[in-house]
């Protein structure tokens, strides 16, 4: 069962090191989170961020892992990467040389990457510079100037950079997606925390219940949700070549309900917290009205929220998914969706399909970050309990035990779940 399979793990060299390798590296971030950066007044800091914190500061905390609370050297977390990475996907479709570059295999993926390093640096030094003045206008810095907004600068740049690093050993040398796995990893390390701060404020044994429930709900709808799939039935024709005989086989196209998993949340976010976040450092009576309007909870929010989830949602499966190729692809080997013609007509099927299921995870995707998050506002309860937090959480963890399951069956293996005891865990 699923403790043999963990058994297993320590029996393939090669995995055990990946998985050693990416804790070694989440370790070194989440040291790097207790480490301040010069110059500010960690006193006058805390009582700001205690203000703010059920605000846009709350959530981007969370996605850094606590680092922004104590403006540590990782403070802007991986959201500027985040961010870079996704105006480099949105200029892919508009910009034909990106466009090229996206089918140029290997050495295009690399030119691109290299492409959104470099625009994570513009975007660490923009908002390194808003938050070193908004600190000097909110009276948190020792000795303010410009030795303190260069110095804050470069160490914020210099954090984001050297946590992109990490996410990318991570994925390269490691198990899993190494950007999702430190979000996981700094939402993960504040749970603690979080649990015993309700202790400590000494919510209501009933809401406790409640919220305990509740979560468990959520995750097991999460969990259920992202194992479905819409299998479109493909059969392959029988072909002779020479004394044999090839094909003749039935076999499915598996489309997943949420085919993009846990990026479209962390998507949205970057991108409302980019210019909210500047803008609570920013001490303008319409800039601070905007900021307030952009609060977990009011409808401004939670509208921008939801249209960027379904935007995400749709742009990340195109990229990801694309249904002209795989009809092509059905074509050259000889296989067919019964009813469909194909080539054109079953590329066009494929794309109606899945055009429908992504509606449906773009729904679920939607309700899962934003009314869990609701109600918990009326309890007064942290976000990292909050359906965002959740999903990030289960998707990413379902995802690395999918990779860790495939390299045992690759080597032949039993997986976490036996064969007449369940099915394969299915990542994304």
């Amino acid at each position: 069962m699923i403790g043999a399979g963990f058994q297993n793990v320590l029996k393939i060299p090669e995995l055990k090191r990946r998985i050693l390798f990416s804790f070694a590296l989440l370790a070194v971030y989440r040291i790097g989170v207790h480490v301040p950066t010069p110059g500010v007044n960690a006193t006058e800091l805390e009582k700001i961020y205690k203000a703010h914190e059920q605000g846009i500061l709350g959530i981007f905390n969370m996605f850094s892992g606590g680092a922004l609370e104590r403006l540590s050297v990782f403070a802007l977390g991986i959201m500027p990467y985040i961010s870079a990475s996704i105006i480099l996907q949105l200029l892919t479709v508009v910009i034909p040389h990106l466009e090229r570059l996206s089918k140029e295999g290997e050495q295009g993926r690399k030119k691109i990457t290299q492409y959104t390093r470099y625009g994570t640096v513009v975007l660490s030094i923009i908002q390194g510079f808003f938050i070193s003045v908004g600190l000097e206008q909110m009276g948190t810095v020792n000795d303010p100037g410009w030795g303190f907004r260069l110095m804050t600068v470069v160490t914020l740049t210099a954090g984001t950079a050297f946590i992109m690093w990490l996410g990318e050993q991570i994925t390269e040398r490691g198990i899993g997606n190494g950007i999702s796995l430190i979000i996981f990893a700094g939402i993960v390390a504040r749970l603690p925390e979080a649990v015993g701060n309700i202790f400590r404020t000494r919510m209501d044994p009933f809401t406790v219940i409640i919220l305990v429930l509740m979560m468990a709900l959520v995750i097991g709808f999460i969990v259920f949700v992202e194992q479905g799939q819409r299998r479109i039935p493909v059969q392959y024709a029988k072909r002779v070549v020479g004394r044999k005989m090839y094909g003749g086989t039935s076999t499915h196209l598996p489309l997943k309900i949420n085919t993009s998993g846990v990026i479209p949340p962390i998507f949205a976010s970057s991108i409302i917290m980019f210019p909210a976040t500047l803008a609570n450092f920013i001490t303008v009576d319409w800039v601070q009205d905007i900021a307030a309007s952009i609060v977990p909870g009011n409808l401004v929010y939670e509208l921008l929220y939801v249209g960027f989830i379904f935007f995400f949602c749709y742009f990340y499966t195109a990229v990801q998914f694309n249904p002209t190729e795989v009809a092509e692809n059905m074509k050259k080997y000889g296989g067919y969706i019964p009813g469909i013609r194909p080539g054109k007509k079953t590329a066009e099927y494929i794309d109606r399909v899945l055009t429908r299921i992504t509606l449906g995870g773009a729904i679920y995707v939607s309700a899962i970050c934003v009314l869990p998050s609701i109600l918990m506002k009326k309890f007064n309860v942290p976000f990292y309990f909050g359906g965002t937090a959740l999903l990030i959480v289960v998707g990413v963890a379902i995802d690395t035990i999918s990779q860790i399951e495939s390299h045992m069956l690759t080597r032949h293996y039993e997986g976490f779940l036996k064969k007449s005891g369940g099915t394969k865990i299915r990542g994304r």
